[in-house]
């Protein structure tokens, strides 16, 4: 047969191999160099806030997401269970992304109030207190490790070489404004949420005698889920910036 020359040779059919899966390859990836965006903007998203920023790194940090994905798949029982499934623009801000399939524990992707700020610190500390048949280990330092402000306007300024679209005044008030999003009722408080809409403003662990490592970590797990109104999406495109 014709094939068999191809077969007996093994540098033609290595050539011939890598120059199909070339083809095939430009096929795919050279129209994304012609559009606009590969990720649809929906109303609602916006970059993180300098405490919840600060929470992901924790969360990134602590190994999280080797139990937990933020990734609801579009099949009957994860919508059922965990709520709409994940759009791309969800995630469009995070580096790096934490869609996966593995799952010790749940889908965290629309924890954000689900549960109470006290729930959220007494699970991180002991998870057995609120959920008897965890295996999750505990975080107590959390709440002991005072939450390093210093290095937040950087990080922001980090992220804003990479695209995200922080301003100026975010970068420069970032340190101000972790910190006041842990004090309700404040006129810093208010100024948090002009910038960063549907922010939840709360002492989180708590404690208002310093910002802790838990305080990042409860506002960035209680932001998840939060920003994109389902209750009015339309996958057709009125959600379109």
């Amino acid at each position: 047969m014709k094939h068999e020359v191809i077969e007996k040779n093994s540098i033609l059919l290595l050539v011939l191999t890598l120059l199909v899966v070339s083809i095939g390859g430009l096929v795919q990836i050279a129209p994304l160099f012609w559009v606009d965006s590969t990720i649809e903007k929906v109303k609602g998203m916006r970059p993180y806030s300098p405490l919840e920023l600060a929470g992901r790194d924790i969360y990134v940090r602590e190994g999280c997401y080797t139990c937990h994905s933020q990734m609801i798949r579009t099949l009957r029982d994860e919508v059922e269970r965990y709520g709409h499934y994940s759009l791309a623009a969800e995630s469009m801000y995070d580096r790096p992304f934490q869609w996966g399939s593995k799952r010790t524990g749940p889908d965290l992707a629309r924890v954000g109030g689900k549960y109470s700020d006290q729930w959220q610190v007494e699970h991180l500390i002991n998870p057995r207190a609120v959920v008897p048949e965890s295996i999750m280990p505990g975080y107590p330092w959390l709440a002991k490790t005072p939450l390093d402000v210093n290095t937040i306007a950087s990080k922001l300024k980090t992220q804003q070489t990479l695209g995200v679209p922080y301003s100026d005044e975010m970068i420069q008030k970032a340190k101000d404004d972790l910190v006041a999003q842990t004090k309700p009722d404040t006129k810093e408080a208010k100024a948090v949420l002009a910038r960063y809409p549907k922010a939840k403003v709360a002492n989180f662990d708590g404690d208002d005698r310093s910002v802790t490592e838990l305080d990042a970590m409860v506002a960035y797990l209680q932001m998840l889920g939060t920003l994109v109104d389902f209750a009015s999406f339309d996958a057709s495109g009125p959600n379109l910036r």
